[in-house]
């Protein structure tokens, strides 16, 4: 857990900025995934809404410091970021438009494969 001694420095390193480390992909455009289900005690940013609702890899956007484990002072764990499409129906129900979607932005670790 972050100490407010320690907030000052964590925020000069950056919580989640690009990097050029050589990290495979563990998905690709076009591909289905899943957002995990994750309930962790500290930071995370999967929003609860998406938690275990199915969407489709729309791009990657490259390498970036993983927020959670950077944030908890356990190393920046590089991991590919994609924008991720989940259709409105599958996030609120039938009852949104058919052709509403919402995009989110998930790291690696935040998502496996259909």
């Amino acid at each position: 857990m972050l100490k407010a001694a320690d907030v000052e420095q964590t925020l000069r390193k950056g919580g989640s900025a690009r990097v050029d480390d050589d990290v495979a992909p563990k998905f690709k455009p076009g591909q289905r995934v899943v957002a995990r289900n994750l309930n962790p005690l500290g930071h995370t940013r999967v929003p609860r809404y998406i938690r275990g609702r199915s969407g489709t890899v729309d791009r990657d956007h490259g390498v970036f410091v993983f927020p959670d484990t950077n944030a908890a002072g356990t190393g920046k764990s590089p991991q590919h970021v994609y924008s991720v499409r989940f259709e409105a129906s599958e996030v609120w129900g039938a009852e949104t438009g058919a052709k509403d979607a919402i995009y989110i932005d998930l790291w690696d670790d935040y998502l496996d494969p259909v």
